[in-house]
């Protein structure tokens, strides 16, 4: 198992619970499928540096993780289908 981290943009305009939420689901995926979620740090609101999808600011978050490469495809795919997650990118450590 390889070390990754993901940072996704989370919606600003949805409330606090429903950020947990959305990092609670994610967290989840990572666990169901047999890795182990080392840090999830909360960046909080940033500012973009351009307009994305007509929105100006997100809700940065940073997951590290340690798991088989099989479970990157699953976070790329959920996270394409969640309607909350602006952006979204996975790097290995």
């Amino acid at each position: 198992m390889a070390k990754y981290e993901m940072l996704y943009i989370v919606a600003n305009e949805i409330d606090d619970e429903a950020k947990e939420a959305v990092v609670a689901k994610f967290e989840k995926i990572v666990t169901d499928n047999g890795g182990t979620v080392e840090k999830i740090d909360k960046w909080g609101t940033k500012k973009f540096a351009y307009p994305i999808d007509y929105k100006a600011e997100g809700y940065y978050v940073l997951m590290t993780y340690e798991a088989g490469p099989t479970l990157n495809k699953e976070l790329e795919r959920v996270a394409g289908i969640t309607d909350e997650v602006i952006r979204q990118m996975i790097t290995k450590l």
